[in-house]
């Protein structure tokens, strides 16, 4: 079962995956595309937004529910929901949000000892406006997640996990890009994989150049959605992308929403079908527990087209409800759609 972090003086476990990313609190509201042209947002993208504007979009939301988020940290907890262990470095602060955040990530087993900022900016949340299509639209005050810095990879974390997880939200903020490239030496220095996720659009759109070079550079397993690497490579249809990724990258696991997904390793190719889902309600979290159910069954040496079945019964599960947390056993769905007994 997932582990919680080792007494001190005890020999801490090893990891199945760590990530680097955003400490982020998530603000779920649902809202109408009225109100989405109304505050003059595109529909469906992240945007970084400054504290004046977080608090004034936080007036025009609706009902809301707050719980921990964080597109890397979704991605561990959905780890250690399948029965991994995973790991967590991303920046908080010492106030109510961050300890929100902390105690959250540890109740479900997940490894998080970054310390706490004590001054600065507060912790960082996520209004997320989800409309009737299941479409979520995010504006992001990054807060102190974005004062993440090299020193706060723990070099022990990294060399213990199969896998570093990198998350491309948090690559905005140039010293988060130093960050980036301290855990994936690292983890190359320790023998260990890196994976990186694009996160958006128009996070590619801003870091194409840098994007491109890290993963030349750095990246064994990408992930990334169909705009993503259509923009990663500025062409207009997803098999280009998919010829020009093999090429690059190690392993590419890219997902097509109701398409299902395309796990691809130089001559390899599986083609991973959409689990069927009663009704779509938020597609909040959907890549980062697809991502979770495939780096979970990477790191327990199943072959390629099984982690990804997996990461496909996650995502189905995650998008089937609010929110971007499990509402159920992810190791129960797994045991009884493909006979995989997880824990």
């Amino acid at each position: 079962m997932s582990a919680h972090a080792a007494s001190p003086g005890t020999t801490k476990l090893s990891l199945d995956v760590a990530a680097v990313g955003n400490a982020i609190v998530d603000v779920l509201s649902q809202a109408t595309d009225r109100l989405l042209d109304e505050l003059g947002v595109v529909k469906g993208a992240m945007t970084l937004i400054g504290a004046p504007e977080a608090e004034a979009l936080y007036t025009r939301m609706g009902a809301a529910t707050e719980c921990s988020g964080g597109s890397a940290a979704n991605t561990m907890v959905g780890v250690a929901l399948l029965g991994g262990r995973a790991g967590f470095i991303g920046k908080v602060r010492d106030d109510q949000l961050g300890g929100i955040f902390r105690h959250d990530i540890h109740a479900v087993g997940v490894e998080f000892e970054t310390p706490a900022a004590t001054d600065g900016l507060a912790t960082a949340r996520c209004l997320v406006l989800v409309t009737a299509d299941a479409q979520r639209t995010m504006q992001t005050f990054l807060g102190a997640a974005a004062e993440l810095n090299p020193d706060d990879v723990d070099p022990d974390m990294i060399r213990r996990a199969g896998v570093t997880y990198l998350e491309g939200y948090l690559f905005d903020p140039p010293p988060a890009k130093k960050a980036f490239e301290k855990a994936a030496a690292l983890a190359h220095s320790a023998g260990k994989r890196v994976a990186l996720t694009l996160s958006d659009p128009f996070c590619v759109d801003r870091h194409r150049n840098d994007f491109q070079k890290l993963i030349v550079d750095h990246v064994d397993i990408l992930f990334a959605n169909e705009s993503e690497i259509t923009s990663l490579y500025k062409v207009n249809d997803f098999d280009s992308a998919l010829q020009l990724v093999r090429r690059q990258c190690e392993i590419a696991v890219l997902t097509r929403s109701e398409r299902g997904a395309v796990v691809v390793a130089g001559d390899e190719l599986h083609v991973i079908e959409a689990e069927p889902v009663a009704r779509v309600v938020d597609t909040t979290g959907a890549g980062d527990l697809f991502a979770a159910g495939f780096l979970f069954g990477f790191t327990r040496g199943l072959d390629l087209a099984t982690a990804g079945r997996i990461g496909a019964i996650c995502a189905a599960e995650i998008i089937s409800h609010f929110g971007a947390r499990p509402a159920v056993s992810l190791a129960g769905l797994v045991e009884t759609k493909i006979g995989i007994k997880v824990c």
